[in-house]
C-alpha cells in the first residue's frame, strides 16, 4: 500500500474529531480564546444544543484582517510568544481550534482590532475559505458556528438530545464564571431568558451567584501555601453532599480541569465524613509555578500533569481536612430545612396539664405516650465516657443554664424515643443523634489514643470462642497484626473459629461476634496493597460503632450535657462515621416560621 499525504480537509476533520468532541467542547475552545484575548464581557449563545448555532462574542483584543487568515490554519497561534511548552500561561495554545471546527461546519468570523476603525469577516464552509470581506462590530470578536458536524455526520449519530447538549455547554460557561470573576459571561439558549452572571469584585460572590447562597453558607475555606504552590476555594460540610460529582470544580493556574488523582484528593480528605456513594460540593484552585505542571497532554486541555503528584495530593488533603476540622461543628441548613418540610400541624386530641412548677424539676416528666422525658440542666463530668458513677455537685439551675447555655451545642433538656437529645441554645434547638454523636467521639478518641499509643485494654479473664465462616477467620487473620495494636489480641481455634483474650477497654462488655463479623466485612474488598491508613479508619469505625451508646438508651441529665461538651472538643462531630448528620439545628426564626410568627 502506497504511503500518501492526506487532504488538508481530512487532516482538520481529524484534528476536529480530537479536538471538538461534542457541541460544548466548541464552545469551551471559543471561549477560551475570548479570555485569551482579555475580553471582559463574553456572550454565548446556542441553538438546538449548540447544533444549529452557536455563537460567542466578546469584547477583547479583536484581530486585524491578516490576524484572522492566519488564525484559521493549523499551528497558528499568538500564544506561545517564547516557544516554550513549559511555559505556557494562556488556554488556546496549539492552534487547532479554529480550523478545526471550521473544518465540520459554517463558521463566520468577524473581528475588529482594538484601536482599529475596520472591522473584518471571513467564513469558511467546511474548511472552504472564502474571501475577507468589510463587516460591522463595535469591539473585539464575533465567532458564529452553525450546522455543526455537518460534513461529518456520522458524528451527529453519537450526539445527545438537545437538552443534553444544552447542558454540557451550561456547565462548561458556569465553570468558566466560576474562574473569572471580574469577567461578565451571558449564557442564551435557544428563546429562552439569557443567564447572566456580571462581574464581581471577589471569587466568593461569583461562587455564591453560580453555586448559589446556600453553598458558601453551608461551606469552609480551603488554604494552603507553600512557596509558589498555592491552595485556595470552598469546600462543603460533609452534609452537604451530591448524587453525582458534579459540584465539584478543580482549576489549576485559572484551567478547568478534571482530573481523577485530584477528585481521589478530595475524596480521601472526607474520608469517612462523607455517607457512601454521595459527593461532596467544592471549588478547588491550585495556583503554581507554570514550570511544575504540563497543559498540554489532552487535546482537549481537560487533563494536566503535575511534576510533584504526591505535594498536590498532600496539599489537598491537607487543607481540605483542616478547614472540614475547623468547621466540622456545623451541619448543612439545607438539613434544617428538609426537617421543617416534613413539620406539619395537626388538632390536639388530649389536653395535657403540666405539673405546676416555676423550672424545670430534678425528676423525669413523662408525656402521655412515655417517649420524652424532660430533665432539669446539671452539670457534666470533664473526662471520661458517659457514665452515671461520676459524682457531681449540683449547682443552683440559674447558675448552671447562665454558664452553659451560650456554649455551641447548648445544654440538653430533653431525651426523644431514648435516641435524640433535645438541646437549647442562644439562638434556637439542637436535636442530637446520641448513637451517632458519641460514635464520632469513640472514633477520634480512638485515634488519638493510636498516635498517643495508649490504648487501654481489657484481658478476657475466660477467652472467647468466635465461631465464623472459614473465608471470614482467614481474612480477619491476615490483619491480626493491626488489630493487635488497636487492643485485639486473636488467635485462631480451629478452622472456622477465632479465639479472643484481649479486647480495646471499650469493648469490654461489646458483642464480639458482631464485631468481628463487621470488621471481615469491611476488609472483603480491600486487597494486600490497601493502605495502612485505610485499613486503621475501617477498624476504628467498626470498634467505635459498637462501642458507642445505643439508640434505644436512656441517659441521664449528667450524660446528656457530657455528650455535648464533649462533641464540642471533638473535630468532625457534625457527623458519624458513617458521614450521616449528628444533629440538627433549628435557628428561632425556624420555628416562628412554623407557627406563622
Amino acid at each position: 500500500m502506497t504511503i500518501r499525504r492526506l487532504p488538508e480537509n481530512l487532516v482538520n476533520q481529524i484534528a476536529a474529531g480530537e479536538v471538538v468532541e461534542r457541541p460544548f467542547s466548541a464552545v469551551k475552545e471559543l471561549v477560551e480564546n475570548s479570555l485569551d484575548a482579555g475580553a471582559s464581557r463574553i456572550q454565548v449563545r446556542v441553538r438546538s444544543g449548540g447544533q444549529a448555532l452557536i455563537s460567542v462574542q466578546d469584547d477583547g483584543e479583536g484581530m486585524t484582517k491578516d490576524e484572522m487568515l492566519l488564525a484559521i490554519e493549523r499551528h497558528a497561534t499568538s500564544k506561545l510568544p517564547s516557544g516554550d511548552l513549559w511555559n505556557i500561561s494562556s488556554f488556546g495554545f496549539r492552534g487547532e481550534a479554529l480550523p478545526s471546527i471550521a473544518s465540520v461546519s459554517r463558521m463566520t468570523l468577524t473581528s475588529k482590532k482594538k484601536g482599529s476603525d475596520d472591522a473584518w469577516q471571513i467564513t469558511i464552509n467546511a474548511g472552504v475559505v472564502s474571501e475577507t470581506k468589510p463587516a460591522s462590530l463595535t469591539l473585539g470578536t464575533m465567532a458564529e458556528v452553525r450546522d455543526l458536524f455537518f460534513s461529518t455526520p456520522a458524528r451527529l449519530k453519537f450526539l445527545k438530545s438537545h437538552n443534553t447538549e444544552t447542558d454540557y455547554i451550561r456547565e462548561i460557561i458556569l465553570k468558566m464564571a466560576i474562574a473569572y470573576h471580574k469577567v461578565s459571561f451571558s449564557f442564551q439558549e435557544d428563546d429562552k431568558k439569557p443567564l447572566v452572571f456580571e462581574a464581581c469584585l471577589d471569587e466568593k460572590s461569583r461562587i455564591a451567584s453560580v453555586m448559589g447562597e446556600d453553598f458558601i453558607k453551608n461551606s469552609v475555606e480551603v488554604f494552603f501555601q507553600r512557596d509558589n504552590f498555592k491552595i485556595t476555594g470552598f469546600a462543603g460540610l460533609p452534609t452537604l453532599n451530591a448524587a453525582n460529582s458534579r459540584h465539584q470544580h478543580f482549576y489549576v493556574n485559572g484551567r478547568a480541569i478534571k482530573d481523577r488523582n485530584i477528585v481521589s484528593c478530595l475524596t480521601a480528605a472526607y474520608g469517612n465524613l462523607m455517607p457512601p456513594r454521595r459527593y461532596p460540593e467544592a471549588v478547588i484552585f491550585i495556583e503554581m509555578p507554570l514550570k511544575d505542571v504540563d497543559v498540554n497532554v489532552h487535546p482537549a486541555k481537560t487533563e494536566v500533569r503535575f511534576r510533584d503528584t504526591n505535594l498536590v495530593r498532600g496539599a489537598i488533603i491537607s487543607a481540605v481536612r483542616k478547614a472540614l476540622e475547623t468547621g466540622g461543628k456545623h451541619t448543612s441548613g439545607t438539613i434544617a430545612s428538609a426537617a421543617l418540610s416534613h413539620f406539619q400541624t395537626a388538632p390536639v386530641y388530649k389536653p395535657y396539664s403540666a405539673p405546676k412548677q416555676n423550672s424545670f424539676s430534678s425528676q423525669s416528666i413523662l408525656c402521655d405516650s412515655g417517649s420524652v422525658q424532660w430533665h432539669m440542666p446539671k452539670p457534666q463530668p470533664e473526662l471520661g465516657p458517659i457514665s452515671t458513677s461520676v459524682k457531681i455537685q449540683k449547682p443552683m439551675e440559674e447558675e448552671y443554664i447562665e454558664e452553659n447555655h451560650s456554649k455551641q451545642l447548648g445544654v440538653a433538656i430533653a431525651q426523644v424515643h431514648n435516641a435524640f437529645i433535645i438541646a437549647s441554645t442562644d439562638s434556637g434547638i439542637l436535636i442530637i443523634d446520641q448513637h451517632a454523636a458519641h460514635e464520632r467521639i469513640v472514633y477520634e478518641n480512638m485515634k488519638k489514643n493510636f498516635q498517643d499509643k495508649n490504648i487501654k485494654r481489657q484481658l478476657l479473664l475466660i477467652p472467647e470462642i468466635i465461631e465464623m465462616e472459614s473465608a471470614a477467620v482467614q481474612r480477619v487473620l491476615g490483619i491480626s497484626s493491626v488489630l493487635e495494636e488497636q487492643g485485639l489480641a486473636i488467635e485462631r481455634f480451629g478452622e472456622s473459629a477465632l479465639l479472643i483474650r484481649e479486647v480495646p477497654e471499650i469493648l469490654k462488655n461489646a458483642d464480639y461476634k458482631a464485631i468481628f463479623k463487621d470488621i471481615a466485612d469491611e476488609i472483603l474488598d480491600m486487597d494486600d496493597t490497601a493502605a495502612l491508613s485505610s485499613m486503621l479508619e475501617k477498624i476504628w469505625t467498626t470498634i467505635a460503632c459498637h462501642g458507642s451508646v445505643r439508640a434505644g438508651r436512656q441517659l441521664t441529665i449528667e450524660e446528656m450535657n457530657a455528650l455535648l461538651r464533649q462533641m464540642e472538643s471533638t473535630p468532625n462531630s457534625a457527623q458519624c462515621n458513617h458521614g450521616r448528620p449528628s444533629f440538627i439545628e433549628l435557628k428561632k426564626e425556624d420555628l416562628e416560621r412554623l407557627f406563622e410568627r
